[in-house]
């Protein structure tokens, strides 16, 4: 089918720009998809997003189509992370969906592939294609695979955590060097189920990619195969013109929240999903998460709730099997859901099963009955706030203890490795919220730090700010309102009591009502306005996390 941008006599000079680039008047005839790759050589998930894209070409190409590849921008949390670079994370998600919209207007494409890995890429490009919604595929980098040291499989939160160990006097410095040295062996997504992996077995799920694009490791040959299968079926998306806001419905979401929980995914597919599904029209918010959580059963617990990684999910049976044994239980999967296979959801997963129980559970058999990530209201949260409740030891589910209160990552994580924070503690970061920090940032230091000091089973960490996928232990994060935005974690002080009830989805501060209101009175918020740059604006126009810290869209 040819493209109307490239016919007729007005369109000659863009024929004859095409033709600089080594088209020929044939190749006028032929759709031109565009393939929007992450790929840079400082971010060690898409070191190797050139070779999954000449692969993606190539599928384009034998099945007709004449393919672009055009650069995207992509923030390694992991280099950013406990640093001011941390707040242009979940920011730069809105960058990628605007510069996705953006090229993909601008010249006209038939179709585009997106070649995303770590965890806001993917999300932002899914955005981006979803405005534009012209047909679109993912095609992730696929997860790192494991390191490994005296016969342990090790990874990057190894070597944050290997931090407080060090500074505990539990671990040598020149061993953590040696660890440091093993933990991220070659290229990929970080090997957990962190929030990378978890957005990209969440497109399978959905039905933007094929069958394995979250699992299968980033430098196996089958990762290659996969992108060259998922250019043809790109090319097969066009053809028969099929478009995101086809496959993106309110079941798909319903499909892909299911799964999430049922892998135990990282908190941030909440903000992810929430972002996705405002761009694509579908009422959507935490409630609804909450109620598909509750009767969704969870199967896995992968790194970093077990030593499992994404490499022994793959060889169990990755999401397919997952999806399979989902769909045993009534009411959670619509295998009817049109899927990038351009069939329906069921045929990607019929005939898969669970080849190892120790990674997947049955669905007779879960881990849990209720899914991996909860959400919590109360005194403290009166417009929620989540938890990766697989990743919290059974004995910490129901915590009490008092208030100790930081106004931003730094000191905190300052207080944790000097030792000046104790077991009963409930440690509040506030000021990181999407408006207040801006760019909610993510409090992996501060929990590997934790962690490390053996502190992760007796001290909870409550913020407004959000969580690394490799985070474990009591963690409650995305609290609102935020502290910015005038919410209660405002007005907490040092010794007040907090309690969290996982089970009951209760997060609580005890304030005498005549001190609230004098505390509101004397409120001061912290000036988080940055001085300058597009910070400054996101700062201005970005919600809250409960609605997926999306822009505003009238202002």
């Amino acid at each position: 089918m040819p493209n109307e941008s490239t016919t007729g006599i007005e369109r000659a000079p863009r024929r004859a720009l095409l033709k600089a680039l080594g088209l020929s008047c044939e190749d006028f005839a032929k759709p031109l998809i565009a393939v929007i790759s992450a790929q840079s050589e400082i971010v060690p998930g898409h070191t190797h997003l050139h070779k999954v894209a000449d692969a993606v070409k190539a599928g384009i190409y034998e099945s007709g189509g004449i393919p672009f590849v055009i650069p995207s921008i992509g923030i390694c949390d992991g280099l950013a992370m406990g640093k001011a670079g941390m707040r242009y994370s979940l920011p730069s998600r809105e960058l990628i969906a605007d510069s996705v919209e953006s090229m993909l207007l601008a010249h006209e494409f038939d179709g585009v592939a997106l070649l995303p890995n770590c965890d806001k890429v993917v999300p932002g490009m899914l955005m981006g294609a979803a405005r534009v919604n012209i047909p679109s595929i993912v095609v992730s980098g696929g997860p790192m695979q494991s390191g490994r040291h005296k016969g342990q499989k090790i990874g990057l939160s190894t070597v944050f955590e290997g931090v407080g160990k060090a500074k505990s006097g539990q671990l040598s410095v020149s061993e953590l060097t040696e660890i440091e040295n093993k933990a991220c062996p070659g290229c990929g997504a970080c090997n957990g189920m962190y929030t990378a992996n978890s957005m990209n077995c969440m497109c399978e799920a959905i039905g933007m990619a094929l069958p394995g694009n979250g699992t299968i490791p980033a430098a196996s040959a089958d990762r290659v195969r996969l992108a060259k299968a998922s250019g043809k079926a790109l090319a097969k998306l066009v053809s028969n013109a099929v478009t995101p806001r086809m496959i993106l419905t309110k079941e798909a979401f319903n499909n892909a929240i299911a799964a999430t929980m049922a892998i135990g995914a990282s908190t941030n597919t909440v903000l992810h999903i929430l972002a996705l599904s405002d761009e694509c029209s579908v009422k959507l918010d935490l409630d609804a998460i909450q109620k598909i959580a509750d009767k969704t059963p969870t199967l896995c617990r992968l790194s970093p709730a077990s030593d499992f990684d994404m490499e022994d999910f793959n060889e169990a049976g990755g999401m397919s099997a997952v999806l399979a044994e989902l769909a045993k239980l009534p009411g959670l999967i619509d295998g009817n859901r049109l899927t990038v296979t351009n069939r329906p959801l069921s045929d990607s997963y019929r005939g898969a099963e669970v080849l190892d129980e120790r990674v997947i559970r049955p669905a007779s058999n879960p881990h849990s009955a209720k899914g991996g990530i909860a959400v919590l209201y109360g005194s403290l949260a009166e417009d929620g706030a989540v938890v990766k409740r697989g990743a919290v030891d059974d004995k910490a589910l129901v915590f009490s203890g008092r208030a100790r209160v930081f106004n931003d990552e730094e000191s905190a994580v300052r207080d944790i490795l000097d030792g000046r924070i104790k077991r009963g503690d409930a440690m509040v970061i506030r000021y990181e919220g999407p408006k207040g920090g801006p760019g909610m940032r993510e409090m992996l230091s501060a929990t590997a730090a934790l962690c490390g000091m053996g502190l992760d089973k007796d001290v909870a960490l409550i913020t407004d700010g959000r969580f690394s996928g490799a985070t474990r232990g009591l963690c409650v994060g995305h609290v609102c309102p935020e502290a910015a935005a005038g919410g209660r974690i405002a007005y907490v002080e040092d010794g007040d009591p907090i309690v969290i009830d996982i089970p009951k989805g209760k997060l609580e501060v005890s304030i005498n009502p005549k001190d609230l209101k004098m505390r509101e009175k004397k409120w001061k918020p912290k000036d988080c306005t940055p001085s300058g740059g597009w910070l400054l604006r996101y700062s201005y126009l970005v919600t809250g996390a409960d609605k997926g810290a999306v822009l505003k869209k009238k202002f």
